[in-house]
This record gives structure tokens, C-alpha cells and sequence, in this order.
């Protein structure tokens, strides 16, 4: 039996949903982004995963926000970065698509496109189908190749359906988005489940919520799979001390990693594993 390729560890930076009242390590302007994702960098993270604030703090999909997230980045380091088109609860598709609109070297390396709707706390996270295809076009459009986050099993069949309509390319890269309530609860076999429900040939991250976090790098580096921590997902490094940035759970997330025999991947052989252009 061959050995896994190397574990790609996301950094998930800012979310929509966490405010500085939550913790004060939030990065919030593009040169606090910029930073965290260094340090996530030399600490041993692949990827970004980005979404952008006002400066008040509020969640934005502003093109030039992510423009100057972006550039900051890659004046510091190498890091892939992948940008959100889920944006916060409530955007229009036209808001979502913000960082869709980056060319050239301000252009994102990949974006998260979700496949369907689900209850989100008290909210929803409304996707219905032709917004689902609106991004999906707009996505394949600029030459990017999605991440297909799913929050639920039925997302994975959406997916099917898309790339029976040329929208996606299969096999493809999933993020599995497990404990957020309302959607597919964090548990093992319900990873175990996702993961054998993708094409042959693809890719997949898991993203667990709060305190399954750093249990599921764990899971997802024994199934063979790729794992993403930050604080957009938990603020929290152990029970009740809070993470000092992103990067210390990129620490966290690599040392459980290679306690279970993985190798870590730098951005170069991620974008060689997820087949980034």
C-alpha cells in the first residue's frame, strides 16, 4: 500500500461570523492578514482561505479589499491563497463574486464554491441552484478550479450535476464542513461517509467546527486526507485559551499531523496534489 501524498493544512483566516469581541487575535486589515498568513506559512500551512472586513470590522466581498489582502500576502510569502464566494449570510451573488473579478497576479489560486443550502445557526446559507450556477460559471470562467465545500451529503450529488453541465471538472477538490449546527454533524463516520461518496480521483479537506477541530486533523491524516484549522472556524487552542492568531493552530495542526506519520506539503506540491493551474 503506498503512503498518502503530503497533508495540505488550510489556514481559514477570518470568516464572516467571528468579531474581535470574540478574540482580539482576529486579523482584520490586509497587512494583519498578511502577517498571520506568513507565520501560518513558515508554520507549515500550504493554503489561505480568506474573506475580508471593513474596517469597522463588518464582513465584505469588496474586489478591492481582497485586491490588497492578496498583494500583502504575496509580498511576505508563497502561500496559496483561496478566496471565499460564500462571503456572509444574506450577500447577493453579485456580492459573493467580489475576488471573482481579480485578474492577472492579483487573481485568487482557487475559491470555494458550496452546492447547496443549509440552515447556518439561526440563519440560512441560502444557495440555490442558479446562484449555484451563476458561481460555478464565474468561477470556471477566470480559469480557477473550485474547492466544492459541503455542508451536507446532497452537496456532493449537486456537484455531480454540475459537472454534467460542464460547470466543474471532475474529479475534484471537496471541503468537508462538518459541525456547523444546523448542518452535518463533526463525527467520524460521518466523515467516513463524505469520503467515500466523492468521485474516484478527488481531493478532500475537512474543516471541523470549534472544538472538533483539531481532532478531526487527526482523522482526516490517518483517512489519508487534508485538514484545514483557523479562526475562522475555532478561536480556541485548547479548552478555554484562545489561539494567538491562525498560526499557532497551523502549529497545533502539523504537530498532530506528523504524530500520525504525514509529511506536510508546501504550497508548491499542493498546487501539484489539488492540480491548480
Amino acid at each position: 500500500m503506498s503512503a498518502p501524498p503530503p497533508m495540505i493544512i488550510t489556514a481559514a483566516m477570518v470568516g464572516a461570523e467571528v468579531t474581535r469581541k470574540d478574540t482580539p487575535y482576529l486579523p482584520i486589515t490586509a497587512e494583519e492578514i498578511a502577517e498571520d498568513a506568513a507565520k501560518c506559512r513558515e508554520a507549515g500551512a500550504a493554503m489561505v482561505h480568506i474573506h475580508v472586513r471593513n474596517p469597522d470590522g463588518t464582513p465584505s466581498q469588496d474586489t478591492e479589499l481582497f485586491r490588497a489582502a492578496i498583494r500583502a500576502i504575496r509580498k511576505k510569502c508563497d502561500i496559496l491563497i483561496q478566496t471565499s464566494t460564500g462571503g456572509a449570510v444574506g450577500m447577493s451573488a453579485e456580492e459573493r463574486c467580489g475576488p471573482l473579478k481579480l485578474t492577472g497576479g492579483d487573481r485568487p489560486d482557487m475559491a470555494t464554491l458550496t452546492t447547496g443550502t443549509v440552515n447556518f445557526g439561526e440563519e440560512v446559507f441560502w444557495n440555490p441552484r442558479p446562484l449555484v450556477r451563476e458561481i460555478a460559471a464565474r468561477i470556471k470562467a477566470i480559469g480557477l478550479r473550485p474547492e466544492i465545500e459541503c455542508f451536507d451529503a446532497g452537496m456532493i450529488d449537486e456537484a455531480n450535476v454540475l459537472a454534467k453541465a460542464g460547470l466543474i471538472e471532475l474529479p475534484a477538490h471537496y471541503d468537508f464542513v462538518l459541525g456547523v449546527p444546523g448542518g452535518l454533524g463533526a463525527r467520524p463516520e460521518a466523515l467516513d461517509f463524505l469520503r467515500a461518496s466523492i468521485p474516484e480521483g478527488s481531493t478532500w479537506t475537512c474543516a471541523a467546527m470549534a472544538r472538533h477541530q483539531l481532532p478531526f486533523v487527526e482523522l482526516a491524516a490517518v483517512r489519508g486526507g487534508n485538514a484545514r484549522v483557523g479562526l475562522e472556524d475555532n478561536i480556541y487552542l485548547s479548552k478555554g485559551v484562545l489561539a494567538k492568531g491562525n498560526w499557532e493552530l497551523v502549529v497545533e495542526a502539523v504537530k498532530r499531523a506528523r504524530a500520525h506519520g504525514r509529511e506536510i506539503a508546501t504550497p508548491e506540491q499542493a498546487r501539484e496534489i489539488l492540480r491548480l493551474t
